[in-house]
């Protein structure tokens, strides 16, 4: 089975799922699962839907993408060019590996 992930409207990756029942945000949490075309969280609350690669709520507004999202929905948000490289700065040089976790976060790292 391969990944689904869940685009926001800004084209944001927010939450995947591996066995295309539980879905999980990028962090581990488990916030709901696929039953059929609909949508739950773990209270048994109905969110929404699931069709076509798309995730509308109960109004039938899209809350989310797929990468398998046909037609039948909002337009997609374009991609944007990836930026120039820049010089490379030189690489310190090796350090102790340490037991501790960083101070940076996953966002915070590639900044």
């Amino acid at each position: 089975m391969e990944q689904i992930t869940f685009y926001n409207k800004g084209g944001r990756a927010v939450a995947y799922s591996q066995d295309n029942e539980h879905i999980f945000l990028f962090n581990g949490r488990a916030i709901g699962y696929i039953f059929g075309d609909s949508i739950f969280n773990y209270f048994g609350k109905h969110l929404g839907r699931f069709e076509d690669g798309w995730v509308r709520d109960n109004s039938g507004r899209c809350v989310f993408f797929t990468q398998y999202s046909g037609c039948g929905g909002p337009a997609k948000p374009a991609k944007g060019a990836k930026p120039a490289k820049g010089a490379r700065q030189a690489k310190p040089a090796r350090s102790a590996r340490m037991m501790g976790w960083s101070i940076f976060c996953e966002l915070d790292f590639f900044n």
